[in-house]
């Protein structure tokens, strides 16, 4: 099947021409084999346009045959909760689908108590309003607030739920490079830890916990410190600070899972390196890599160590 995609104000319309192989097939059998979600083809019946054969309204359990085309009108809203606020963006890619930046350090995610106007939240909403779009704010790989790098946002329901399918498998790879206490002189290593809620902020590696695992190799030692590249193959909360710290090598100042003094380093020295991605729409590879975080190439290149 031929996907064609264009532009319109205030929705996504993504259009499909029907092959042989979909011929006499329902509509919703077609919507589900391109990964529409039971929920957004609920959500697409909501609307006079939002699934056309040949230009004209179709439901589901409509057939299609070979050489019709079925168009999708994907309708989307501000975040109204959401504030828009000029905070600075480092935009590293962004097309109708997916907007990717290179994340700030301390700068939170998501709006939340004591932060309500200065989170990226806030910064991607001030962009698209600046852009004439309207979008809710979609994080696909959130990161936390002291965590650096690229990040991934979806500019619509139907690219976040194919990249939320996609986020713990091979079609979508996340690294990380981080400082950590101590020196790793060994190969590649991995860390296969269950993590469980330790109080409302903190967790820990316990028995009854998620399953959690971390791979990690040494990049470079410097002084009492070493430089290591990790890559998850789950995505529990905290993650990377709760598996380094149980393996004695706590992130550079992680105050909750290392030392409490901030003083050496203002936030835990994590950063997001490198995504891969499969373009929800186009199928197209991508890779995305940052620089290393400022503050933490100045850290590794101080003569402290």
């Amino acid at each position: 099947m031929t996907v064609l995609f264009f532009k319109e104000d205030m929705k996504r319309t993504l259009s499909y021409k029907i092959t042989d192989e979909y011929d006499g097939m329902k509509t919703e059998y077609v919507l589900k084999t391109h990964r529409f979600s039971g929920s957004l083809i609920k959500e697409l019946k909501k609307y006079p346009d939002g699934m056309l054969l040949n230009g004209e309204h179709i439901r589901t359990i409509d057939a299609v045959h070979a050489g019709d085309v079925l168009t999708v009108n994907i309708h989307d809203i501000d975040s109204e909760n959401i504030e828009p606020h000029d905070i600075p963006l480092d935009v590293m890619y962004e097309d109708e689908d997916i907007l990717i930046i290179n994340k700030q350090p301390g700068v939170p995610t998501h709006p939340s108590m004591g932060h309500f106007t200065d989170t990226i939240a806030n910064g991607v909403m001030y962009h698209y309003n600046k852009n004439g779009e309207h979008h809710l704010f979609r994080a696909v790989n959130r990161l936390d607030s002291d965590t650096s790098g690229v990040m991934c946002i979806a500019k619509n329901s139907y690219a976040h739920a194919v990249l939320g399918e996609d986020l713990h498998t091979d079609k979508l790879i996340r690294r990380y490079m981080a400082i950590v206490e101590g020196r790793i002189d060994s190969g590649d290593g991995m860390v296969n830890a269950p993590i469980a809620r330790a109080d409302f902020i903190k967790r820990e590696v316990r028995a009854d916990g998620q399953r959690a695992v971390t791979h990690y190799k040494p990049v470079e030692q410097f002084g009492n410190y070493t430089l290591v590249e990790l890559q998850l193959e789950t995505g529990r909360t905290h993650q990377i600070r709760v598996h380094m710290s149980h393996i004695g090598h706590p992130l550079l100042g992680d105050w909750l899972y290392g030392t409490e003094d901030k003083s050496l380093f203002p936030r835990h020295a994590l950063h997001s390196s490198y995504l891969r991605l499969v373009h929800p729409v186009t199928g197209e590879i991508m890779e995305f890599i940052p620089p290393l975080a400022v503050d933490m190439k100045e850290f590794k290149n101080s003569p402290r160590h």
